[in-house]
């Protein structure tokens, strides 16, 4: 290594995107299992901004300084012992759970790590992990089978467009809950678009007239609520956000952490290396703009992910 030094975003205290700052670290080293990635592309979760936030303490409280990141892909330049999987200069993507990966270098267990495939572009492949795992959570907590009919909210979002796409392929009738700007990209991908706001059991009621049999909330505990309401079982509801609402009326909680294995992710990205799955770039930022990223992102209006690029 010719550099001692690496770059990271680090935030002290929780607070608002003013906390985040961008800083030389020590070069990581790799210990036993572990390489040292330089990382080419790095996504943006909204769960990273309520981590930040401190709205998410007491499930995944932060020590102080914090690094932040789990998204990643990019190029092995060192490896530790004991590792046999990979060498210098892999291509490789996958994921930290160490809050590292917005940075120009992190250390990874070899078992985060899958190769790279080549038709993936670095920031398709360095913002697949959370969004992709979480997507395959959701729809295998609710198990869709042919012709069922499945309602998604915030189905064109980053985790929503691929939802919908899966439950697409699994041959269900996917009623996407979005903003009318999304109707057309929906219709283009087999979901039926049903726009959200005032009215929205009604208009759900209209293009399900034999009912709803499953509920992925993507968004929030009214959204759990109206999957209640509209008769759907509760071991047929999953949400990835609205933990509290799920205990209250017995829905499911799958989310990223039950799928985060290196198999799920190899699938979810030949899933999309082969173009079975359309994925999508909204925005890249260079890492010292970090905090411009998270303005975009918390406008929650962004199709596709918004990914940092460290090097």
């Amino acid at each position: 290594m010719t550099s001692t030094k690496a770059r990271a975003v680090r935030f002290d205290r929780y607070g608002g995107r003013d906390v985040l700052y961008v800083t030389d670290i020590d070069m990581p080293s790799p210990g036993r299992g572990e390489v040292l990635v330089e990382v080419h592309a790095a996504g943006i979760n909204p769960g990273e901004a309520g981590i930040r936030q401190g709205a998410m303490h007491e499930i995944f409280p932060a020590t102080f300084p914090s690094g932040e990141g789990s998204d990643l892909a990019g190029v092995v330049v060192a490896v530790g012992p004991d590792v046999s999987e990979f060498s210098v200069g892999d291509e490789v993507m996958g994921f930290s759970l160490r809050r590292s990966s917005h940075a120009t270098h992190t250390v990874v267990p070899v078992g985060q790590l899958i190769r790279k495939p080549p038709q993936l572009s670095w920031e398709v492949a360095g913002s697949l992990y959370v969004v992709g795992v979480t997507a395959y959570a959701a729809v295998r907590a609710v198990a869709p089978q042919p012709g069922e009919t499945v309602a998604v909210s915030a189905a064109a979002g980053g985790v929503g467009s691929l939802v919908v796409q899966l439950l697409v392929r699994q041959k269900a009738r996917v009623l996407g809950i979005a903003s009318r700007n999304s109707a057309d990209w929906l219709q283009a991908h087999g979901v039926i678009p049903v726009e959200y706001g005032d009215g929205l059991a009604d208009r759900l009621r209209e293009a399900a007239p034999d009912g709803i049999d499953a509920f992925i909330d993507l968004f929030g505990p009214e959204y759990v609520q109206l999957a209640v309401d509209l008769g759907v079982a509760p071991q047929r509801i999953e949400t990835i956000i609205s933990f509290q609402k799920a205990a209250e009326v017995g829905a499911k909680t799958d989310g990223s952490m039950d799928a985060s294995t290196p198999e799920v992710l190899a699938e979810m990205a030949e899933l999309v290396a082969s173009g079975a799955i359309d994925f999508d770039i909204a925005a890249t930022y260079p890492l010292d703009q970090v905090a411009d990223a998270f303005e975009q992102l918390e406008q929650r209006h962004t199709h596709g992910k918004i990914v940092l690029l460290p090097n």
